[in-house]
């Protein structure tokens, strides 16, 4: 049986970007958080910019864990780093447990943690720091210390939404599924032509 023991790390990972339509992302910070030591790594666009690959493990022995993991996926090619192997998108199980259900908090983040019953940022808070991602230009240190804190608050909300959520995913399909919107990520929006 696949369990989540399998696996020697298991990164919570998040990143904020703008993406105007038909663009390609342009990655502002990264947070990531390995979910059993607590390790973190928290980067702004000019530390990650220069890195070949993840700060973090992307290998057979771990599991990425993001919500709506395609944002992330997506930020991965436009840095030119290679795939994780494994990917578990709590976006896509919510979705799945939740299919058919009415969901007054919406199918968010913030819409998951209510369904189970957990605290959040309020959704102003959430949606003034997706314009403040969005806006560009320069930031100020406040501004990017602010942009890199409301990232860390995604990452902290999946490390709490999987243990209760884990026991609901069928975690062999849900990997399936990972790969999924893996390959529609690789295969689709990124695929650049002459």
């Amino acid at each position: 049986m696949l369990t989540l023991e399998l696996f020697k790390e298991i990164w919570l990972v998040d990143f904020e970007f703008s993406a105007p339509p038909g663009d390609l992302p342009k990655v502002r910070c990264l947070v990531a958080m390995e979910y059993r030591s607590k390790q973190k790594i928290r980067l702004w666009t000019n530390e990650i910019g220069g890195l070949a690959e993840p700060p973090y493990n992307i290998d057979q022995n771990t599991l990425l864990v993001a919500y709506y993991a395609s944002a992330e996926l997506g930020c991965h090619l436009v840095l030119d780093w290679d795939l994780p192997i494994y990917v578990l998108d709590l976006f896509v199980e919510f979705r799945n447990i939740t299919n058919g259900l009415p969901l007054p908090s919406g199918a968010g983040l913030i819409g998951a943690l209510a369904y189970f019953g957990l605290d959040s940022i309020d959704s102003a808070e959430k949606d003034s720091m997706r314009h403040l991602a969005l806006r560009g230009g320069d930031y100020t240190d406040y501004e990017k210390t602010a942009l890199l804190d409301y990232c860390e608050s995604d990452v902290v909300a999946l490390g709490r939404l999987l243990p209760i959520m884990i026991n609901k995913i069928d975690l062999p399909r849900a990997l399936l599924r990972g790969r999924y919107m893996e390959s529609s990520r690789k295969n689709g929006v990124f695929r650049h032509t002459n």
